[in-house]
C-alpha cells in the first residue's frame, strides 16, 4: 500500500447554523486540497450544528441523502479525497434521529453512516444509540469511525479492529464544564486516543472541536496518531486550522505481525467483556 496523507479540522460549530458551519466546512476542503493532496479529512462530531441543542435537533437532522451530504459529497468529488463529518441524521420518522457521522467515498459517493453507540447523559434525551460498529471499505483501506464518548470504550475500537479496521477516525466534541478541570480532561482526550492507537496498532485520525457553548469548553488538540501510539501530527489547543500527516498502512500490518496484539488475545477468558452489568 503507498503511502497516503490524512488531513484532520479543528474548527468551531457555530450553534445551530448548519449553512454557517458547511460553509466554514468547505472553506477548510478548499484550502487543503489546494495546499495539500490528501486521501482523507476529518471534521468534528456534529460538525454541521454544534452540541447543546437539545430538542432543536429535530429541528436540523437531515436524512443521510440530504443537503449537508449532497454539499459535501460535491467537495470530495471535486478534490477526490474522502470526508468524514459528524451531523445529525433521521430515519422516515421524523422523531428518530442519531449523533451520527458520514463518511464519503473520493467520487462523491456516501460509503456510510456510523451511528453514535455510547451516549452520555444528555444525548439519550436526544438521540437514540445505535447499535453497529461498520468497518467500511475505501480505496486506501479499512476504516472505522467512533464519536466522542465511545473513544472511552476500548471494545469499539478493538471490535473495529477484529472486524479489519486499519485506520479509526474520532469525531468528537471532547470537552469539560467550566468548573472541572481542563488540564484533567484534556490529558483524558490524549490518553484515550494513544491508547486506542497502540492497544489496537492502527491509526487514529481525532478531529476535536473547539469553543464555548451553554455548559461545555471543547479541547482542541485534534491530532494524528500511530499504531504504536506516537503523533504524526496535532493542533495546538483552542486554535482553527487543520493539521496533515503522511501515513502508511503497510505498518499497521507490520506492527500487528510483531507485537502479537490480535494473535495473542485468549478470548475465553473475556467472558466478563460482553456481560450486561
Amino acid at each position: 500500500m503507498p503511502e497516503i496523507r490524512v488531513a484532520v479540522v479543528q474548527m468551531f460549530p457555530q450553534l445551530g447554523k448548519v449553512e454557517d458551519n458547511l460553509v466554514a466546512m468547505g472553506k477548510f476542503t478548499d484550502q487543503i486540497c489546494t495546499e495539500h493532496n490528501v486521501d482523507l479529512i476529518v471534521f468534528p462530531e456534529l460538525a454541521t450544528t454544534g452540541y447543546e441543542m437539545g430538542v432543536r435537533f429535530t429541528d436540523v437532522a437531515q436524512r443521510p441523502t440530504g443537503h449537508a451530504v449532497n454539499l459535501m459529497a460535491q467537495r470530495a468529488a471535486d478534490y477526490n479525497t474522502h470526508i468524514v463529518f459528524g451531523l445529525v441524521t433521521k430515519e422516515k420518522v421524523e422523531s428518530t434521529i442519531y449523533n451520527a457521522a458520514i463518511l464519503i467515498g473520493a467520487d462523491g459517493e456516501m460509503l456510510g453512516e456510523y451511528r453514535k453507540l455510547h451516549l452520555p447523559g444528555e444525548e439519550r434525551l436526544a438521540f437514540r444509540a445505535g447499535y453497529r460498529l461498520p468497518v467500511f471499505e475505501t480505496s486506501f483501506g479499512q476504516v472505522g469511525i467512533l464519536l466522542g464518548w465511545d473513544l472511552a470504550f476500548p471494545e469499539a475500537a478493538r471490535s473495529l479492529a477484529l472486524d479489519g479496521a486499519e485506520l479509526l477516525c474520532v469525531c468528537a466534541n471532547w470537552g469539560h464544564s467550566p468548573a472541572q478541570d481542563r488540564g484533567t480532561f484534556l490529558e483524558e482526550w490524549r490518553t484515550y486516543n494513544q491508547a486506542r492507537a497502540s492497544e489496537n496498532a492502527m491509526y487514529v485520525v481525532a478531529s476535536n472541536r473547539i469553543g464555548e457553548e451553554y455548559s461545555y469548553q471543547f479541547l482542541g488538540d485534534s491530532m494524528v496518531v500511530g499504531p504504536r501510539g506516537e503523533i504524526y501530527a496535532s493542533i495546538d489547543e483552542q486554535i482553527e486550522g487543520y493539521a496533515v500527516a503522511a501515513i502508511d498502512l503497510d505498518t499497521v500490518r507490520k506492527t500487528r505481525e510483531e507485537s502479537q496484539l490480535i494473535q495473542c488475545r485468549v478470548p475465553t477468558a473475556y467472558r466478563a467483556i460482553v456481560r450486561k452489568y
